[in-house]
């Protein structure tokens, strides 16, 4: 049987009005105003705000009889404490909100984004008067990020509850409403709890400084400053006294390794801290002939920088006392500099040293590794061959030799004296200390190293308290800083000889107060010492034979002693925090 072929139905191409995007969409009466306007804004759906807040709903017939037919219906499933709530924000709202009469244009609208502000006298105004039969709370300083109003409708009976009745503040208490049981609990718990004395010292400190912020004459100010400045034992300038360390034990922490993030390939030859306590940098140098910044803060210590010099085997690298730039020298007869601020670096002159440095690989004053900035960064002494030392003028950019002293030996350290009037001082292979008056280019002291024979370096600290004096035979000599340049006295006497070494003492470093003294050699493993310097002692608790130092090749200490750094011929930099120093 033949089935019925189906008809075809005709269709045509219906005309479609360009409507534009989202007017088809219902006007739902659940939009706000805001709502509404961003669809005209976004769609162009034309906007009518509501008339004072009235809706107008039109229904057909039949819709309005199948709605009589199922009211009281949806609702029959709800809990009755679902079917009400209590809306504490309605009237403030209502006041808050002002009708709306008249439409505007998509001009206007886009003026009507920007919201005038309440001014706050107003508003608080609103709030005092709606919230008049909640009991308020104390004014404090920071506002409750969150308060429940279902607070005010609870009611607790202290005397039924055992718990409760320590709450009580007369035997005949018994209901007490939200607000005043969270009154109480928080009383209890104060008094079980009192203020620490650190939090106290806090809000004193705050409200002292509202009070300075908010006086308007000069003179209340001066009364709340001068109390608190003569209770602190802070400097007027803002530095802190450092708190005198106990030489029984030493307070100390290790942290992850500084140059973890960029590890060197060959031994570390100097690690040097940055001058400024505000810069947490560190600087490595090491034998593959690259410089690296690292910054510090204990945690990652992130790799900063690399500079890579293939004709400088670097084996001496020092901020300059300014902290703009870096001075890099090696057994070369010339050094490099390197600008933090611009990233340039920059070749010695030639023929900067005359005839006084030779270029043989064989002749001793091929190098610069021996060399020291003056306290001010204006001056570089380098020690050059047959006992000479150059002074090259760092103050115009273009280094140029000034000047020239002369030792009757070969130089093997040099440092600046911060005890008198900025000496220079230079110690020979024959364990003979000169010391040279920079202005007259002479002279005016020598005398010899105790025990004469084998000293090789010498170094002094930040304060001009101490001279130390490192030996072959790791014996080290602490002298006073005043009595080594003191020109009418005769030879200076040692405080006294520390003999806890027994290699050649190749690191002497004191920290940025003069309380400690890091001594090491590398010639041996795990050859390194802390003394207390008040004592002259070294402490006993700390390195142990389980602190792997390893050969230690050089020591620093951050600029105001939190962390100490130690390179080592395995190409790490150990980082330890002082925790003396970080409490402060």
């Amino acid at each position: 049987m033949v089935k019925n072929p189906r008809k075809r139905q005709k269709t045509g191409k219906i005309q479609h009005k360009p409507v534009p995007l989202g007017a088809d969409l219902p006007n739902d009466a659940s939009k706000d105003d805001e709502e509404k306007r961003l669809e005209n804004l976004l769609f162009g759906v034309p906007y009518a705000p509501d008339k004072a807040g009235k809706e107008i709903v039109v229904v057909s017939d039949e819709e309005a009889e199948d709605g009589q037919h199922e009211v009281g219906r949806e609702f029959e499933n709800l809990l009755d404490s679902d079917l009400f709530f209590v809306d504490d924000n309605a009237e403030l709202s209502a006041l808050s909100q002002a009708p709306q009469d008249h439409v505007q244009s998509d001009a206007e609208d886009d003026e009507e984004l920007m919201i005038p502000e309440v001014p706050e006298s107003d508003e608080d105004e609103e709030i005092s008067i709606i919230r008049q039969g909640i009991p308020q709370q104390p004014k404090k300083n920071k506002a409750p990020a969150w308060i429940d109003t279902d607070d005010v409708n609870v009611q607790v009976s202290l005397a039924s509850n055992n718990r409760l009745r320590k709450l009580r503040d007369a035997p005949s208490d018994d209901t007490v409403g939200g607000r005043e049981y969270e009154r109480r609990l928080r009383r209890q718990f104060e008094s079980i709890n009192p203020t620490p004395d650190w939090a106290s010292i806090a809000r004193k400190k705050s409200e002292r400084a509202k009070r300075r912020r908010s006086s308007a004459s000069e003179s209340e100010s001066v009364e709340d400053v001068v109390p608190e400045l003569l209770a602190s034992t802070a400097g007027i300038l803002g530095t802190t006294l450092s708190r005198p360390i106990l030489p029984s034990t030493l307070s100390i922490e290790r942290l992850r390794d500084a140059n973890q993030a960029a590890p060197a390939d060959g031994e570390i030859k100097t690690v040097a801290f940055h001058p400024s306590p505000h810069i947490p940098v560190l600087l490595t140098a090491s034998a593959d002939r690259r410089l690296r910044l690292f910054h510090i803060d204990g945690l990652t210590n992130p790799h900063a920088q690399t500079l890579h010099v293939p004709s400088l085997p670097i084996t001496d690298a020092v901020f300059h006392p300014s902290g703009t730039s870096i001075l890099m020298t090696g057994p070369r007869p010339f050094y490099y500099t390197y600008d933090l601020q611009s990233g340039a670096s920059h070749r010695s002159p030639r023929g900067l040293w005359g005839t006084t440095f030779s270029s043989g690989r064989g002749d001793q004053g091929a190098s610069m590794e021996i060399s020291s900035f003056n306290p001010t960064g204006e001056i570089l002494a380098v020690a050059g061959r047959r006992g000479q030392v150059h002074l090259v003028d760092w103050r115009s950019g273009a280094a140029q030799v000034v000047g020239e002293l002369k030792a009757n030996a070969n130089v093997k350290s040099l440092w600046w004296s911060k005890a008198g009037a900025g000496e220079l001082l230079g110690l020979t292979e024959d364990s003979q200390v000169y010391v040279w008056n920079i202005g007259q280019r002479k002279c005016v002291k020598r005398w010899q190293d105790e025990g004469g024979f084998g000293s090789r370096l010498f170094g002094g600290d930040g304060q001009g308290k101490y001279l130390t004096v490192g030996s072959n035979t790791g014996l080290v000599n602490v002298y006073n800083a005043e009595s080594t340049i003191d020109l009418e006295g005769g030879k200076p006497k040692t405080l006294k000889t520390i003999g806890n070494l027994t290699t050649s003492i190749s690191t002497l470093r004191f920290n940025h107060d003069s309380q400690l003294l890091a001594i090491a050699s590398n010639d041996k493993k795990d050859q390194m010492r802390m003394v207390h310097c008040p004592s002259l002692t070294a402490f006993g608790n700390w390195p142990t034979s389980s602190t792997p130092l390893g050969h230690v090749t050089s020591v620093d200490f951050s600029r105001e002693s939190k962390y100490l750094a130690i390179g080592n011929t395995r190409g790490r930099v150990l980082l330890y925090q002082l925790r003396h120093f970080s409490q402060q």
